[in-house]
């Protein structure tokens, strides 16, 4: 008898412990590229996270209990984000970060929709990711229709005539040289001469860059991401090919420079304003304790929008505690021109950031990205 009750007492204080356990943490996921073609976003993500989620801990947690980082790798795929959400979902986190790619996105999100998970997008720019009624997606990045406006402005002002826009089939690259060109012919500021992919992941552009040579553009503006950008560059200033190639939001990344080499100097891009223009005393302080740790800059704006991600997912805990539906609730009806990183964040019904926060930026001869006056 005293042996079975002891039995029993081990495993009911083992119960408790792992009810208490589990009651203390609050999950929150992160899904991104730690590995494959966009891996410097996925890490520098994890680094800043991991930094805020201790400092949040080492300030008391969220209403006493302290925070848990998931961490899965979507290999930047969607295969591999199909996996890496599963697995989040069967660890329990009941919100998730991430990811970057717009497709990467769109391969978890049926996953963490059904799991009732909310899923915070930080990278996805996409129009059609929530086009689709899921209320527990939001994202803090604008979407492709708000930067295909800008990017029609920004050619416009720069005065091009014949513009040439390359993509690479994928949902992010394709829907904004889609948006882009049906506000220029909508506008009528520019004939489109040449509309047309590449294959991502290739290492020679030279049968495409021939092709765009041959119509004769006055520039070229390209809406994949940075490492074909950084080909395309190079291997334009191999061929002597010297117009100006304008990019969007997916080629603010510190690592185009390393690809492009010089070639990089003149490039312009469209983005969110970069880490070190943040107007903002406490994002100014965290990209200092950033740089403390890690020895280097955040690789660029879509860092600190998962950081974005993760103060308003806090904001939510704080007020709802852990449950999906009530965060959910709480994102889209009362969290309104909450002080983030990169500025005051709202969502509307569908989950989309309120508000215009593009910009344009040129690289120097340094490889600086420079802000450019509006």
């Amino acid at each position: 008898m005293k042996k079975t009750f002891s039995l029993i007492t081990v495993m009911l204080v083992s119960l408790l412990y792992t009810g208490v356990a589990s009651a203390a943490d609050v999950k929150i996921g992160l899904m991104a590229p730690i590995t494959g073609a966009f891996a410097s976003e996925g890490q520098d993500m994890q680094k800043l996270l991991e930094l805020m989620v201790e400092e949040t801990n080492n300030s008391g947690g969220i209403n006493g209990s302290k925070v848990e980082l998931l961490v899965e790798d979507d290999g930047s795929t969607p295969r591999s984000a199909a996996t890496a959400a599963s697995r989040l979902v069967a660890k329990g986190a009941p919100v998730v970060i991430g990811t970057y790619g717009s497709a990467v996105t769109e391969a978890s999100q049926d996953i963490y929709d059904e799991a009732g998970i909310v899923q915070i997008g930080t990278g996805s720019t996409s129009i059609r990711l929530t086009a689709k009624g899921m209320k527990r997606f939001f994202r803090t990045c604008p979407r492709d229709d708000e930067q295909g406006r800008v990017a029609q402005e920004t050619l416009q002002k720069l005065g091009y005539k014949r513009v040439a826009i390359l993509h690479d089939n994928s949902a992010y690259a394709k829907g904004l040289a889609d948006e882009t060109k049906a506000l220029i012919d909508a506008k009528k500021s520019a004939e489109i001469i040449f509309f047309d992919a590449l294959v991502p992941g290739e290492r020679d552009y030279s049968a495409i860059l021939t092709k765009l040579k041959g119509v004769n553009p006055d520039a070229i503006f390209f809406t994949g991401y940075y490492p074909e950008a950084g080909q395309l560059l190079r291997q334009m200033a191999e061929m002597k090919f010297s117009i100006p190639l304008l990019g969007g939001d997916a080629t603010n990344n510190l690592d185009l420079v390393k690809i492009a080499g010089p070639a990089a100097e003149g490039y312009h891009f469209i983005s969110p304003p970069m880490p070190a223009d943040i107007d903002n005393p406490a994002a100014k302080e965290l990209i200092k304790a950033y740089v403390a740790k890690y020895k280097s800059q955040p690789s660029s704006i879509w860092v600190v929008l998962a950081g974005d991600a993760y103060l308003v997912l806090v904001e939510a805990i704080k007020h709802k505690g852990p449950d999906a539906g009530a965060i959910a609730e709480y994102l889209h009806k009362d969290l309104k021109d909450f002080e983030g990183m990169t500025g005051k964040i709202s969502f509307d019904d569908k989950g989309d950031r309120v508000g215009d926060i593009y910009r344009l930026y040129k690289v120097d001869e340094k490889g600086n990205f420079i802000l450019q006056p509006k």
